[in-house]
């Protein structure tokens, strides 16, 4: 196909006329009368060709009579005559009517541009080809889109945006729309742009996005008056869904986060508190009543706020510190109205790990364990765990009730709820601010169950030790580990000692548990004068261990040691579980003979602080093998004593407990330890920093001691103390301020 085919030169308005009359008239006839479905047949290939090749050999000749500038400019002019002289009138005529029927057109319209454009652009494509490309001008569907955008778009846009807004609201309000209709509307706007959604963003988006706001404002303020927190919670999930569906149908993607954004400000961030603390059905209310779904569609609503998750976590954290307190509040109570105070107190820490359980649970399940959630929680449990009523504090509450589960005779449960029930308790001693006071007490406790013979399990004891180390490191178990360590050992050499002591004419069964100083908490060891029998199996005793660690000293505590006495009142026998102590005492009474309380204080070489209770145990308990006279529940210094000849007792083996000689823990062994460690704390600290002012050197030592919260003057002690022993001293230009001096 070349100008060779023809017989002469092509003028332009020849071959223009031509081609209007064979593709341009005919494709404006069918656009006005209706288009088929089947576009296709439109124009056949050998009329396409024909107006093809015409533009072909117009472009092609030789200047000047190469149109390919004039056919590029009537191409335009011929799509902009359509479009103001077709297009446009029709348009308007449908924006006073507006909604559905002014969209139907504009589709109808730009749907019929879209063929236009094409068929243009194939007709002159020799035009996109070689002369749009050397004079870098807008390709000829570019140039149709321009024609689009300049004729009509800019004209309609507000009309037609109004539209859209109209129909999106009504389907808001319930109404049917046709999506399909909005969609194409939706997709005009972003072709214009012709690459960028610039047009779409700035003419749709924007005015949709205030829109919004204006609608859902309306709709917040008729919600919070009219509906509970649950209800209004329940229209704000659905109209979050609608709306993300709403993108999904007919809006732009990158619309999904703007709209959302907007209907989330509106309807969740600016009532927040008012929906939290709303009477009757606020958050506090739905924790109260344990209304779980509820709770769970609040985190996900507020969830997708930068900061709406705190609020509830305040609003949760006072819940249950109150719920806390109110448990502290109910143990003052029946201090008040009588009930003895002592250091067992299993109601009240059940009580405590029952609210920790429930809630422990509500923040994993209703608040997908969010952390912000599990700071509450553990902020709550910190104020009021840390709260002590009477005279003990509830370190010691907690080590008791884990004392009631590991000794024999105390809880019971089975192994599976024994390892519940200490999980359970360690994490709320995770919450303690005086763990150091608990392992010291558990310590002591842990002690007199292994040297009594009282621990149910071996293997309890070593798991809650386990917990404990993970929870605190090493350093906080590692007597407690020593303590177990000992008793495994001890069981190894008891067989050993067992084939030695056969040996010698020992007239009792008689075995040793060797502690390891340091391990084991400091007991008392009253000087008692020993019965000779006993006496002869400690020597031998003492002469084996010192054959086989001749670098260890003894000393021997008579106060931890248990016995088994065969004691006979009257015709019936009986088998004495008793102490070192009772033992030793019973036998001094083994004559018949009355003893006044001097005479016993001299033949056993006690004190008055140890005699006294080792002979309640025996007068004034449940079993009461010795009679003293005068009868009564305190001993005195004036007392007898005499054994109960008719005594008698239902069980064969009896066993008679004595009240510990030591406390539950050493409170000053607590304090000199804190003040090492606060010591140390402070040394470790300047040594690496050299100078520090006050404020800074006090924020490192409390960010450092995890087992106790020490008070700032007792900080500003210890730090007195290091200077007046040359550790530090304050600077020469500001008091406030110290420098490590080296040692």
């Amino acid at each position: 196909m070349s100008n060779g085919n023809r017989s002469s030169i092509i003028t332009f308005e020849e071959g223009w006329n031509e081609i209007r009359t064979n593709a341009i008239d005919r494709l404006e006839d069918i656009l006005d009368n209706g288009l088929k479905e089947t576009k296709g047949n439109m124009f056949g290939n050998k009329d396409y060709i024909k107006v093809y090749t015409l533009c072909y050999d117009m472009c092609t000749q030789r200047s000047p009579y190469n149109h390919s500038r004039e056919l590029y400019q009537r191409h335009g002019e011929t799509i902009e005559h359509y479009l103001t002289h077709n297009v446009l009138p029709s348009i308007r005529s449908k924006v006073p009517q507006g909604g559905t029927i002014l969209l139907n057109e504009l589709q109808f319209r730009w749907s019929n541009h879209q063929v236009m454009n094409k068929w243009m652009t194939k007709f002159f494509n020799y035009l996109d080809r070689f002369y749009v490309k050397h004079h870098s001008l807008p390709t000829l569907n570019q140039a149709g889109l321009r024609q689009f955008k300049e004729r009509i778009y800019e004209e309609i846009k507000r009309e037609g945006t109004r539209a859209i807004i109209g129909l999106i609201d009504q389907e808001r309000e319930g109404s049917m729309v046709d999506k399909t209709l909005i969609k194409k509307i939706v997709e005009l706007y972003e072709n214009i742009g012709m690459g960028n959604l610039d047009s779409y963003t700035n003419d749709l988006e924007t005015p949709l996005l205030d829109a919004t706001r204006e609608y859902y404002a309306k709709k917040r303020e008729e919600w919070i008056v009219a509906d509970s927190t649950p209800e209004y919670m329940v229209k704000a999930e659905k109209v979050l869904i609608e709306e993300k569906n709403r993108v999904r149908d007919y809006l732009n993607p990158a619309s999904e986060g703007k709209l959302l954004r907007v209907v989330e400000e509106e309807i969740l961030e600016k009532v927040e508190m008012i929906l939290l603390e709303k009477e009757g059905s606020g958050c506090r209310v739905l924790l109260a009543n344990d209304k779980s779904e509820d709770l769970q569609r609040m985190f996900r609503l507020y969830s997708r706020l930068e900061n709406g998750l705190q609020p509830i976590a305040s609003v949760v954290e006072n819940f249950i510190c109150d719920m806390g307190n109110e448990i502290v509040q109910q143990r003052q109570s029946r201090l008040d109205s009588g009930e003895k105070d002592t250091n067992d107190d299993p109601a009240f820490v059940k009580a405590l790990l029952a609210l920790h359980e429930k809630y422990l649970g509500v923040i994993k399940t209703d608040f997908s364990g969010h952390s912000i959630f599990q700071k509450a929680l553990k902020d709550a449990f910190v104020e009021f765990v840390n709260k002590n009523v009477g005279n003990y504090t509830n370190a010691e509450f907690m080590s008791t009730y884990c004392d009631r589960i590991l000794k024999s005779g105390g809880e019971k449960l089975s192994e599976s709820e024994v390892d519940e029930n200490l999980e359970k308790v360690v994490q709320l001693f995770s919450y303690l601010t005086e763990k150091d006071l608990f392992a010291d007490i558990y310590r002591n406790q842990l002690a007199k169950r292994l040297l009594n013979g009282r621990s149910a399990s071996n293997d309890a004891e070593k798991v809650m030790i386990s917990k404990l180390k993970m929870q605190c490191g090493t350093h906080f178990t590692s007597k407690m580990e020593g303590m177990l360590s000992d008793l495994a050992v001890g069981a190894d050499q008891k067989g050993e000692f067992d084939e030695q002591i056969k040996k010698h004419d020992c007239k009792m069964d008689f075995s040793v548990q060797v502690l390891t100083t340091g391990f084991w908490p400091t007991y008392k060891s009253p000087s008692i004068t020993i019965p000779e029998e006993m006496n002869q199996c400690m020597n031998v005793f003492k002469a084996w261990h010192d054959r086989r660690h001749q670098q260890r000293k003894l000393n021997w505590v008579f106060s931890l040691g248990n016995a088994t006495i065969r004691a006979t009142f009257g015709k019936k026998t009986y088998d004495l579980t008793v102490t070192t102590l009772q033992a030793i005492a019973l036998n001094a009474m083994n004559d018949g003979k009355t003893k006044s309380y001097e005479e016993l204080k001299e033949e056993l070489n006690l004190e008055d602080n140890v005699l006294k209770p080792l002979m309640h145990s025996l007068c004034c308990g449940k079993y009461k093998v010795i009679l003293k006279s005068p009868s009564g529940s305190k001993i005195n210094n004036t007392d007898s004593f005499t054994a109960n000849s008719k005594f008698t007792c239902n069980m064969r083996k009896i066993r008679i407990p004595m009240a510990s000689l030591d406390p539950s823990h050493n409170a000053k062994k607590v304090e000199e330890d804190r003040n090492h460690a606060i010591e140390a704390s402070i040394v470790r600290t300047m040594k690496a920093r050299k100078t520090l002012k006050h404020q800074q050197l006090q924020a490192e030592v409390l960010s450092q001691l995890a087992f106790f919260k020490p008070n700032p003057r007792v900080i500003k002690k210890r730090i007195e103390s290091l200077i007046d022993r040359e550790y530090l001293e304050r600077s020469a230009e500001d008091s406030q301020v110290y420098n490590y001096l080296a040692k």
